[in-house]
């Protein structure tokens, strides 16, 4: 196409035109209406001047201009079965490495510690891990950053309250759920907010308690680290269960950066970037104001002396940039932080650490809303646990399952419904549109029908079983058979897949390779209801069309992967 612009229109240079799939061929190319407008020319003349100068016959079977300067494009079928072929015959089924070399950050997840994760930490997480896989699948260096709030007034609070309450139990080492721990201490940080806010000698303990944990006092230290790992362990059963690729190595809690923020605060006052206000220090903004449209200044550090979290948060990105050598930090983290975000971005720029070469993105999202579109709560109206909605989802998925595998091994049933039950919630949530809110239904989640997970894991398991009862897979494409519109139609979507993936990192949306798996799974039904593949009355149709459906399977699994959900090879 390139190629034939200049011919037709040689002041064009190497202008790229946008070529997409169309209903009405193969591809559709605009880019004789802008260039026709911006040189003077008739768009449908210089249309079909441009497709007259298409010569690519191994290619492209018929170039037509539409409407007013449209070109419909349609390759020939040998050009397509070549591609297919091609796929085939390697592992990264056309995927190209766009971010190769590229070193990303994705901040996601956050839980805080001795408290226990519950529905708003749902979003962050799935979507911050499709992120990252999606990443790496286009060739970037990811790191993954659970930055904790394992830091602050809370835990000294909570420590001293412990310390004065040693009759309060929340160790439960030979219980089988270590969210156990953290269930507990979450009730005991209730008890003791309720002491804080009622009890002033209380609070004036509590406060010495903060200031003895900052010290360094190692009594002090000691519950302190006790807290982060049991936390840690529950954190760590939760992302076992919901299939995150979060490890403990990826753990870089606010604590992280503390021996950082004196230095971080010292460079911003020395830079006239910090200044200080009331007695406390802030950073001002011509440009940023809040919903009263009065400015709104980045709180550093209180009049007490104590550290707000915008200055670990901009300890954080300084570590980052200098030390972790980001070329991207992607923060994914829900929309009311989007004021928070656009401050720290913007005094990182000020004092020089976030420059051009780097790019901080804030990737917020909507929320989760119960089943009848309301915020979602328990019956007493409190916090949804994030363990609760799983062991639901897993429970709803196994009655589903159960109906169709009525003679299966109680063990083999357990695991499909853990994987259909999971890949259901994941789905659910990153089939939306991240900036939109969502209701939080299981019952529609585990449907078999419809834009669903299992939906998609069922489509891999008739894949799967068509390609057991074919055997040991010998077929090779042959590029002279001819191809149905159904073939053809799967062929160039699953030639699209590429392109998906890079759209939806290019753009942090993950609901994009969804709706591609999802049309994937679609175009598969009707191309297998249309074209019978074992039952194929030639060898040559039986080969092409073993081979495209080896290439569906191995791509929804793949792209289901990204999204951290199981293929299952029956159901």
């Amino acid at each position: 196409m390139v190629d034939a612009l200049r011919r037709a229109l040689p002041e064009t240079g190497r202008t790229e035109p946008l070529v997409r799939r169309s209903d009405r061929a193969d591809y559709q190319a605009n880019g004789a209406l802008p260039l026709a407008k911006q040189h003077g020319r008739n768009p449908r003349e210089l249309g079909e001047v441009v497709a007259a100068a298409i010569d690519a016959p191994d290619l492209i079977a018929a170039a037509e201009v539409s409407g007013p300067g449209f070109i419909n494009i349609d390759l020939t079928s040998e050009a397509i079965w070549r591609q297919v072929a091609a796929r085939l015959d390697v592992d990264r089924l056309g995927i190209g490495l766009p971010l190769a070399g590229k070193r990303i950050i994705v901040d996601y997840s956050g839980p805080n510690v001795a408290k226990e994760m519950h529905v708003g930490h749902l979003r962050t997480t799935i979507i911050g891990d499709a992120l990252a896989r999606l990443a790496e699948a286009l060739g970037a260096t990811v790191i993954r950053q659970n930055h904790l709030g394992d830091w602050g007034t809370q835990f000294g609070m909570l420590i001293q309250y412990l310390n004065e309450h040693p009759e309060a139990e929340w160790h439960h080492a030979d219980d089988a759920d270590p969210t156990a721990n953290v269930a507990a201490l979450d009730r005991l940080y209730r008890e003791a907010r309720t002491v804080f806010d009622s009890d002033p000698d209380f609070k004036d303990r509590a406060r010495a308690r903060v200031v003895a944990l900052q010290s360094g006092d190692e009594d002090t230290r000691k519950v302190w680290r006790d807290l982060v790992e049991v936390s840690a362990e529950a954190f760590d059963a939760i992302y076992e269960r919901l299939g995150v690729s979060l490890t403990a190595a990826d753990l870089a809690g606010e604590s992280t950066y503390n021996h950082l923020l004196d230095d971080v605060v010292a460079e911003l006052v020395d830079a006239g970037i910090a200044v200080e206000s009331e007695g406390a220090l802030c950073v001002f903004f011509d440009d940023i104001t809040g919903p009263d449209d009065n400015p709104v200044p980045l709180l550093l550090r209180k009049a007490d002396g104590g550290y707000g979290y915008a200055a670990t948060d901009l300890a954080a990105i300084r570590y980052r940039i200098r030390d972790l050598k980001a070329d991207q930090i992607l923060y994914v983290v829900d929309a009311r932080q989007a004021l928070h975000f656009k401050q720290v971005f913007a005094t990182a720029r000020r004092a020089g650490w976030l420059t051009d070469e780097v790019e901080a993105v804030h990737v917020p999202f909507g929320t989760v809303l119960g089943p009848d579109g309301k915020p979602f709560k328990t019956r007493s109206g409190g916090t949804v646990r994030l363990m609760s909605l799983l062991d639901e989802a897993i429970a709803k998925a196994s009655d589903v399952i159960a109906k169709k595998n009525a003679d299966a091994d109680p063990d083999d049933l357990a695991a499909l419904a853990a994987a259909t039950g999971i890949g259901a919630v994941k789905y659910a949530d990153l089939s939306n549109n991240r900036i939109k809110d969502y209701a939080f239904d299981t019952d529609r989640m585990v449907s078999l029908t419809g834009d669903t997970g299992v939906y998609l894991q069922y489509a891999h398991t008739r894949l799967s079983s068509i390609l057991r009862k074919a055997g040991a897979m010998t077929a090779s494409v042959d590029p002279t058979a001819p191809m149905s519109k159904e073939e053809r139609a799967l062929a160039l979507h699953l030639d699209a897949y590429s392109a998906t993936l890079t759209e939806a990192v290019g753009e942090r949306e993950p609901h994009r390779l969804c709706g591609y798996l999802y049309a994937l799974a679609r175009t598969f039904t009707s191309f297998y209801e249309a074209n019978p593949v074992l039952k194929a009355q030639t060898d040559q149709a039986r080969e092409n069309r073993l081979c495209l459906v080896r290439l569906a399977k191995d791509t929804l699994a793949h792209g289901l992967g990204l999204l951290g959900i199981a293929s299952p090879g029956s159901m």
